[in-house]
């Protein structure tokens, strides 16, 4: 396929048969990431999408962008069908291709609707100006006697004098670059955006006809395994090979540290990788799965301060009574239900690799860096990716399959087990919060001393009205530096990395918390604590929103009834929201069962409602496992989780019933959807244990054996 990246823009049109293409042009900070020299090559580093209007009326979106789920597929195509004045069945989407889309830092943090949508929306607005310039000049009328419907320019009051866009678009060779700023349509015009159509990927999904990169097949490729270490930091003693490669159509490669076995399929891959014999050196276990929070304040970087106000020793004298908490999240996996997956094919001095990741271009330069190939000979192509949240932000599996492929001159599989996906996976760090609070006589929050260890600043943001206070980070969720398990080997064992809204479910695990055991010791009622401690006017929208919709009965928890109720807020990604749970605990075993959550969110202006809320729902499902099940057990570098039979997931018997509402604020542009909703689930199911037995839940996960003993200690 053509490497559109490396045309001039007038051969990249006529290779897509003529038409009209805009470039959409947003600023490299607001992609998440800064460029690289993976960027650019012949267009501005800026441009980071493209729009074609084709001959036949088609028009087309070309994004660096990945679909993994959350919906992305339609809701880009529907800002751009709404700003173009297109039916949504006119649009197409290509995602994800390194040869035929632009440059993009990667797929995450909420970032594709809030930052990457209104560019869209932006090139669409001009593209429409653009060609109803054309049909001004075609129909002989100035462009504000026009109007457009369905991609059909007329004549505003006389529809028989019309031009659709196809023919507008014919034997056109136009090109135009625009960015954000473009004017764009007021949500009270929306004929597209809004609505909830059917998702243009639903029917592939559900009938099994979509493609992942597992699915794809090529002729003589070969199934790799590969030798793994039984623990992070062990160093090779021994190594023997010779059974394996004693098998019929088994090549074994043995390649600067990477060990692996080829075969044609892989029940023989397997076969071949258990007759390996390997011995390793493993260092002694420095902390395991209890004493890592030890560790973690021990051995912490140097904290920074993000917030501060006021006079800490003035609000700690003020309060009539003060709280020193200390909170523990442990470390989480992502495990998606697809693992890490790669097919990479060598071809005439070229690597093409299907990967699932949620940084296609960012694959292609490690690929292009361990491999010593140029960045433009190397294609990454990502399919339909089951499940990241933040796990398939870097693609090692990619470089892994592109060695394997280019030593064995065949197209070469690599498929993680759920072993390796358990071990290799970049976890959410373990963290510690220690939270000093104090309040008035009045029930007034007078002091707010935070201090993080492992977890990063997102969602430590202070939206209270607290005249005294401090944030302090010290670590991130990315490790000591600035990227992804930069930093790991010496403030962890392992990788750690982005986790779905990244430490930001341990942030407000304990501030939630905190702010409802003092509303508890000041005699009030949680949601009335809340209301009487903020100004904050989207908070204050949000949490009567939850409290109406949950029908939210007045009193001071715990009430120790048989369905505890809790509350918690948070914002995350742009987005304010609230959530109520109601769960129900056995007295017996401490199991924890959530029988209903109604979550809040304001997101601005809602691009599909349906989808929103399908992301908010999921938020909230997933939320059940980091508040109740999910923790990776571990020792030293050896990592004890290693299935699902150790590692529980939400259940379907485990879910709830889930009420959505979307808070309306068309006055903001559309913001982040896939994340807001997961924040608060650990603090408003411990805030309804609480509620209905005492006992405050200060470390996650809540299992029956940790909500048992913390019972028995009211």
């Amino acid at each position: 396929m053509t490497d559109a990246l490396r045309m001039p823009r007038r051969d990249f049109v006529k290779a897509l048969g003529g038409g009209v293409l805009v470039l959409v042009s947003l600023p490299p900070a607001l992609t998440g990431a800064a460029p690289g020299p993976e960027q650019g090559r012949g267009y501005p580093t800026d441009v980071n999408a493209y729009l074609h209007i084709a001959e036949d009326g088609t028009v087309t979106l070309y994004s660096g962008k990945i679909e993994m789920g959350q919906g992305v597929v339609t809701s880009l195509s529907q800002m751009a069908a709404e700003e173009l004045g297109v039916a949504l069945g006119a649009m197409r989407i290509v995602m994800g291709d390194t040869a035929t889309c632009p440059w993009d830092a990667g797929t995450w943090g909420s970032m594709t609707t809030r930052f990457f949508g209104p560019a869209v929306r932006a090139a669409a607005a001009q593209a429409r100006l653009l060609l109803t310039d054309l049909a001004s000049r075609r129909l002989g009328v100035p462009r504000a006697q026009l109007s457009v419907e369905e991609g059909v320019v007329f004549v505003t009051g006389h529809r028989d004098r019309r031009v659709t866009y196809g023919e507008l678009a014919r034997g056109q060779l136009i090109t135009h670059t625009v960015d954000e700023r473009a004017v764009l349509k007021a949500a009270r015009e929306f004929a597209v955006m809004g609505r909830s159509p059917k998702r243009l990927d639903g029917a592939e999904k559900v009938t099994g006809a979509a493609k992942y990169a597992a699915d794809i097949r090529l002729p003589g490729m070969l199934y790799a395994r590969i030798v793994r270490p039984p623990a992070h930091g062990a160093t090779p003693r021994g190594l023997d090979t010779s059974a394996a490669q004693a098998m019929a159509g088994v090549t074994v490669v043995n390649r600067d540290g990477l060990v692996a076995v080829l075969a044609p399929d892989p029940e023989t891959a397997e076969r071949a990788l258990r007759l390996v014999r390997s011995e390793w050196d493993i260092p002694a276990p420095p902390f395991d799965t209890e004493s890592v929070y030890d560790h973690l304040v021990q051995a912490a970087p140097n904290a920074r301060t993000t917030e501060s106000a006021g006079d800490l020793e003035a609000g700690r004298q003020g309060a009539a009574r003060t709280f020193d908490v200390t909170y523990r999240h442990p470390y989480v996996a992502h495990a998606p239900m697809e693992p890490h997956v790669a097919l990479a094919e060598p071809k005439d001095g070229k690597l093409t690799v299907w990967a699932s990741t949620q940084s296609p271009f960012g694959l292609q330069g490690q690929i292009a860096r361990a491999t010593g190939l140029r960045v433009e000979d190397v294609r990454v192509i990502t399919p339909y990716v089951g499940g990241g949240f933040g796990g398939k932000s870097s693609g090692p599996q990619g470089v892994e399959a592109a060695r394997l492929a280019l030593a064995a001159g065949r197209p070469v599989q690599v498929a993680w087990t759920r072993a390796e996906e358990f071990f290799y996976d970049t976890f959410d760090p373990a963290a510690v919060v220690r939270l000093i609070s104090g309040i008035d006589a009045a029930g007034h929050i007078t002091l707010w001393d935070y201090q993080v260890y492992g977890a990063g600043d997102r969602a430590t943001e202070v939206f209270y009205d607290v005249p005294n206070k401090r944030v302090r980070i010290a670590g991130s969720w990315g490790g000591e530096g600035s990227g992804p398990a930069a930093g790991a080997a010496r403030y962890h064992l392992f990788g750690v990395g982005p986790w779905r809204a990244p430490g930001a479910n341990t942030n407000r695990f304990a501030a939630e918390q905190q702010v409802d055991a003092m509303a508890a010791a000041a005699g009030m009622d949680a949601l009335e604590f809340r209301l009487r401690n903020t100004t904050d006017q989207r908070m204050l929208r949000v949490l009567r929103a939850v409290a109406e919709a949950s029908g939210w009965r007045p009193g001071v928890a715990p009430r120790r009834e048989s369905r505890g109720r809790g509350l918690a807020c948070g914002i995350d990604a742009g987005s304010y929201v609230a959530h109520v749970a109601e769960v129900t605990v056995d007295r017996a075993t401490g199991a924890v069962q959530v029988e209903r959550v109604v979550c809040a969110q304001d997101m601005g202006i809602v691009v599909n409602p349906d989808g929103a809320r399908m992301q908010m729902e999921g938020c909230v499902t997933m939320g059940l496992g980091y508040s109740l099940s999910e923790e990776v057990r571990f020792e030293g570098g050896r990592v004890d989780t290693a299935s699902f039979a150790t590692y529980p997931l939400p259940r379907f018997s485990w879910v709830p019933r889930i009420e959505t509402v979307l808070v309306p604020n068309d006055a903001l542009a559309p913001q982040g959807g896939g994340e807001p909703a997961i924040v608060c689930m650990g603090a408003v199911v411990a805030n309804a244990i609480f509620d209905a037995t005492g006992a405050r839940m200060l470390r996650l996960p809540m299992t029956p054996e940790r909500v048992l003993a913390e019972m028995r200690r009211v």
